[in-house]
């Protein structure tokens, strides 16, 4: 297993995977439609896609932590 420490990490990895698949999956099916290329068209937007969101994931996940803090209000 690993260990705790390594949640916040794990939590973006996941996370970007999952969101860079889906977002880069209906943008290239909007482009391209239901082709024989697809499946390697979107697979190629998502590996690119997910190289730029697991970093942004783990520079604004702690940003935006803060700003929702501010922004809710703690229970009495």
């Amino acid at each position: 297993m690993i260990p705790p420490r390594y949640s916040p990490i794990l939590f973006g990895l996941i996370l970007s995977g999952l969101m860079s698949s889906m977002v880069s999956g209906v943008a290239t099916l909007r482009i391209l439609g239901v082709s024989e290329g697809f499946f390697s068209a979107w697979f190629s937007a998502w590996s690119f896609s997910w190289a730029v969101a697991f970093p942004a994931v783990l520079i604004v996940g702690p940003i935006t932590r803060r700003m929702v803090a501010r922004l809710v209000r703690a229970e009495a």
